[in-house]
């Protein structure tokens, strides 16, 4: 039988690793909220360059937790972003294992002393 700590560590090992990088974790989030969203936007709010927020959104469309809408305003290039059913669900299953994580009672730092 595991200890509880062993079982923290499972569930720490278990989390996604592509939704729990904090800058992907951000742009999920934002996504959440909204039925599209601008690239400048997304920039501005999640505090991320350009390039490294282009990056991350790269990452999430190819797993299928994004999609990617081109257009034009104008004659200007319009990317716009949108959480898919599956990010959602992603996101959801994030946030259920973090909680679970914070209510299973592992020891923290300060309660070892």
């Amino acid at each position: 039988m595991k200890s509880g700590t062993q079982d923290a560590i499972d569930a720490v090992l278990a989390v996604d690793r592509l939704v729990h990088e904090p800058a992907r974790l951000a742009i999920l989030t934002v996504l959440s909220g909204a039925e599209l969203v601008e690239f400048g936007f997304l920039e501005t709010v999640c505090r991320l360059s350009k390039g490294n927020l282009s990056s991350h959104l790269s990452k999430l469309e190819a797993a299928g937790l994004v999609a990617i809408h081109k257009s034009f305003r104008g004659k200007r290039p319009l990317t716009r972003a949108a959480i898919t059913d599956t990010g959602r669900e992603a996101l959801q299953r994030y946030r259920r294992q973090i909680a679970a994580l914070i209510d299973s009672g592992a020891p923290t730092n300060q309660e070892q002393d």
